[in-house]
């Protein structure tokens, strides 16, 4: 057998558990895992000795040159996906959402063209239905065009986004006849507005300012919103993906709906593992605005747990990238935030170093929480997510313990700065490859922008697994 490329001698984090390897690389897919594979005249050696060989991220939750909050998001297509490679990221899923009178093919339409020419890794989409009278028929179609993931949003009224619990009951009896899967932001409305409108005063912003997106957002906003959504799944059979999960009673009630036999699985983000609210005391904590926001340690840690049992099954990062100067739009008024954070460089990094690190996850489980659980349920194993013959080459070679700081003027991001900026974190991509090709080398992009592809999917491979 003759490969393009062999990886030497590296940790090799692979489906029957880790191994000290060689994986070879033959086009664009594995074709051998062993010990001692026999390069050919041509055949480009990788030096893994000392390093950890773990599949390719799959970051299912990104938000890329995302019109928003009165602005649109400042990591594009270009500058999202290097810094993704540079976290060993190599497949997204951001979400096409269709606006004033727009189709859903119209949204997927949109979105392609965002990625086209500047994506350097592979993507696709999840599809939002924002408008069910006029979406619900157009479902059908989406799935034939390889789009089996659906968005349906409980807030976000005032952008025309949100669905109430027909439209959620209604989607999901669309993807237990399809065989697709519903993702759902799931906080009250009625009740979050309510609790922002009695605290939108200027003696209380005055007083307490960016606090008050935290004093505003209590745990039981979260909470109550899973706690419909997982009843709709159950009556129905929708198979239910609940997004951005921060809470520890998020957390308790999925657990349980998922020992009563419920299809319903939830991610976490890697902010709500790290940090808490206590940012928003800050001068600056204004740029932490994300939505739902940073919690209590507490809930960290029912996070953490919740991905030790499996009642959480993937981490990602909700990435939505606003500058200092596009944050600043709020000027003392908390719901002027653009809310959104970028994450896309540091998911992995993060995970790695507070995670693995830190004793709170195996390495072999902080792949299946980054890669393999991602690609299951989102239809794109074994192509996608694992170390394994067949698969496509898309690998992250990290360092067990060399760090490096946080610094946006080192990063690729837009942004300019970091909800992490400062901390010093393992896990950064040495080399990064896609689909068989070095695209990260020496923790610097050398990969050519608008090589990414877009993934079509199919029913088949949707799965709510843990």
């Amino acid at each position: 057998m003759t490969f393009d490329t062999i990886i030497r001698g590296g940790n090799v984090v692979t489906p029957t558990g880790t191994v000290i390897a060689d994986v070879g690389i033959t086009g664009e897919t594995i074709a051998a895992i062993g010990p001692g594979l026999a390069p050919s005249g041509d055949t480009k050696v990788l030096d893994a000795a000392g390093h950890h060989v773990i599949p390719g991220v799959l970051d299912v939750h990104v938000h890329l040159e995302l019109p928003f909050c009165g602005t649109t998001s400042s990591d594009d297509y270009r500058s999202g996906t290097r810094a993704g490679a540079c976290g060993g990221v190599t497949t997204l899923i951001d979400f096409a959402i269709p606006y004033a009178g727009e189709s859903l093919n119209d949204a997927a339409d949109n979105w392609m063209k965002r990625a086209e020419g500047k994506a350097l890794i592979d993507y696709t989409f999840h599809i939002c239905i924002t408008r069910w009278n006029e979406h619900k028929d157009q479902i059908k179609g989406m799935v034939d065009r390889g789009f089996t993931t659906f968005k349906e949003f409980m807030i976000y009224e005032s952008e025309g986004w949100q669905s109430d619990d027909r439209a959620m009951f209604g989607t999901l009896e669309k993807m237990k006849e399809y065989g697709t899967m519903l993702l759902v932001h799931a906080e009250s409305a009625r009740v979050l507005d309510e609790l922002i409108a009695r605290h939108h005063t200027p003696e209380l912003m005055q007083q307490y300012g960016a606090r008050l997106h935290a004093m505003t957002r209590p745990n039981f906003i979260e909470a109550e919103a899973i706690q419909r959504a997982v009843m709709w799944s159950e009556v129905t059979g929708g198979q239910l993906y609940i997004v951005h999960m921060s809470t520890a009673e998020g957390t308790e009630i999925v657990k349980q709906a998922q020992a009563r036999g419920v299809p319903v699985v939830a991610e976490t983000c890697a902010q709500y593992l790290v940090l808490n609210d206590d940012v928003f005391g800050r001068d600056d904590g204004h740029l932490f605005a994300c939505c739902p926001q940073l919690k209590k340690p507490a809930d960290s840690a029912r996070l953490w747990q919740g991905l030790r049992d499996g009642t959480v099954s993937v981490i990602s990062t909700d990435t939505c990238t606003f500058t200092r100067e596009q944050k600043a739009m709020w000027e003392g008024d908390w719901t002027r935030i653009p809310m959104g954070m970028p994450g896309l460089e540091t998911l992995l990094p993060v995970v790695y170093t507070h995670g693995v690190l830190a004793n709170k996850l195996s390495l072999d489980e902080m792949c299946l929480k980054l890669s393999t659980n991602p690609a299951r349920i989102m239809g794109l194993y074994p192509r996608k997510g694992t170390i394994a013959v067949g698969s496509d080459a898309d690998l992250a070679i990290i360092h067990p313990t060399a760090t490096r700081t946080v610094s946006p003027e080192t990063m690729e991001t837009n942004a300019d700065w970091s909800p992490f900026e400062g901390w010093d974190l393992a896990g950064f991509a040495r080399t990064t490859l896609s689909r068989g090709e070095v695209i990260v080398e020496n923790y610097r992009v050398v990969g050519k922008e608008g090589r990414g592809k877009w993934l079509p999917r199919t029913t088949a491979g949707i799965h709510v697994r843990r």
